[in-house]
C-alpha cells in the first residue's frame, strides 16, 4: 500500500493506493469522523460491478447509505445530472455532517464533487475512482464541474475530497478504451513532470491494454502519477499558476471534445491529440527539440491513443473554441508547452498562424 499526502492550508488529505481497499471502504471513512449519512453515486455498470460491495463496507462500518446512478458519458455532466444528485439528497435529508462518496470515473467524480460543493454549501466528498483516468488526475486535487453546451467543465467549484481511495484491482474491469484514455494523462505527467516515469514507460513494450503491463509499472504509474498532482496542487491549490501545467494537452483536447459533442472522442483520447498539437507548437516556436517530441508520440500511440484530428472537425473552430477556456485571460489563450521531457512552461504568446499550421499537418 502506498500513502501519498496532498498538503494544503485549509485541509490536507490522503490519496490510499491499496489493492482490495474497495472492501475498506467503511473503516477508512469512519476514522474520518464523515458523519452517518453517506449518499453513494455511481452509474449502472460501474454499481453492478462494485456497488453492493461498497454498500456493505460502508454498512459494516455503522453509515447509513441511499445511492444515486447516473448515465455513464460526458455528454451527461451536466447540471441536470447533479439536479438528480440533489434530489436524492434531499430525499434522504444528508445533512452538514453528511458525506457523498464518487464511486466511477472522471465524470461521476466530477459531477459528485460539484454536488458536494454545492449541497448546503458544502459538505464532505470521498473520492472512490474506477477508471485509470480518475484514479491518476480526475479525483485528485478538489476541481469539480459539469459541461456548458458551449465548453467543457465551464461551472465548478474547487472543493477538496475528505480521502481519495484506490484500488488497482478495480482497473481489471476497465473496457481497453477507458484504460487507454487514462494513459494519456499518465503520459502527460511524464512529460510535465516526471521525467523517470517517462523514461519507465518507454521500456514497457506496449502500454494500450492492462494485461500488457508489468504489475510493478502499474503500481509505479498510479503512486507517482498520484504523488506528481498532489506535489502540484500542494503547491498551488486553485490554480493562480503553476496548476495550470496540468493542463497540458487539454486546451486543445477541450475544444476538440466540445465540438465533436463528446460523442466522437473521449476525454483521453483529446488530451492526446492536444498533447500532439502541443509539442509540435513548441517545435515549431524553437521552444522543444523535434527528437523529444517524436519521443512524446511515439508513447501516445504505443498506448493506441490517437495522434491525429478526428474528421470533419474545422479547424477555424477550434480556434474560436479556445477563446471560451477557462484559461483564457486579457483575451490571450494561455498554453502549456514543454521545453524538456519533465519540464514544461506557460505561455500566451502562441500566434493563431501557428495553431493553425500544426493544426492542418494534424
Amino acid at each position: 500500500m502506498s500513502s501519498i499526502i496532498v498538503n494544503l492550508p485549509q485541509q490536507s488529505y490522503e490519496i490510499a493506493v491499496a489493492p482490495e481497499s474497495l472492501d475498506k471502504l467503511g473503516e477508512y471513512m469512519s476514522d474520518r469522523k464523515l458523519g452517518k449519512k453517506v449518499l453513494l453515486v455511481s452509474n449502472p455498470t460501474i454499481f453492478k460491478h462494485y456497488g453492493e460491495r461498497a454498500i456493505a463496507s460502508l454498512e459494516a462500518a455503522g453509515f447509513e447509505v441511499a445511492t444515486c446512478t447516473l448515465p455513464p458519458g460526458e455528454r451527461y455532466k451536466t447540471l441536470s445530472s447533479v439536479q438528480k444528485i440533489y434530489d436524492t439528497a434531499l430525499s434522504n435529508r444528508l445533512e452538514r455532517s453528511s458525506t457523498m462518496v464518487a464511486l466511477g470515473g472522471g465524470v461521476i467524480g466530477d459531477m459528485t464533487g460539484f454536488a458536494a460543493a454545492t449541497w448546503l454549501r458544502g459538505i464532505h466528498v470521498v473520492q472512490v475512482p474506477t477508471s485509470l483516468l480518475a484514479m491518476v488526475d480526475s479525483a485528485i486535487g478538489g476541481k469539480t464541474g459539469v459541461n456548458h453546451p458551449q465548453g467543457k467543465n465551464l461551472i465548478g467549484a474547487f472543493h477538496q475530497p475528505r480521502l481519495v481511495l484506490i484500488d488497482p484491482e478495480v482497473l481489471k474491469s476497465l473496457p481497453m478504451r477507458e484504460f487507454r484514455a487514462g494513459m494519456a494523462e499518465v503520459i502527460k505527467y511524464g512529460v510535465i513532470w516526471d521525467a523517470e516515469l517517462f523514461a519507465q514507460m518507454e521500456e514497457s513494450k506496449r502500454l494500450d491494454q492492462l494485461r500488457y503491463v508489468k504489475a510493478e509499472l502499474i503500481e509505479s504509474i498510479l503512486t507517482r502519477s498520484c504523488q506528481a498532482k498532489a506535489d502540484v496542487v500542494g503547491k498551488d491549490e486553485k490554480e493562480a499558476g503553476l496548476r495550470a501545467i496540468l493542463n497540458y494537452g487539454h486546451t486543445i483536447g477541450h475544444a476538440v471534445e466540445s465540438l465533436t459533442g463528446y460523442r466522437v472522442v473521449n476525454h483521453g483520447e483529446a488530451v492526446a491529440i492536444g498533447m500532439v498539437a502541443a509539442g509540435q507548437i513548441a517545435v515549431e516556436l524553437g521552444m522543444w527539440q523535434k527528437e523529444e517530441a517524436e519521443r512524446q508520440n511515439a508513447l501516445i500511440e504505443k498506448a493506441g491513443l490517437p495522434t491525429k484530428l478526428p474528421d470533419g472537425v474545422d479547424i477555424e473552430a477550434i480556434i474560436d473554441s479556445l477563446q471560451l477556456d477557462k484559461k483564457v485571460k486579457a483575451g490571450k489563450v494561455r498554453f502549456i508547452l514543454p521545453t524538456q521531457i519533465g519540464v514544461v512552461t506557460i505561455t500566451d504568446e502562441v500566434p493563431s498562424d501557428t495553431i493553425r499550421q500544426v493544426l492542418r499537418g494534424m
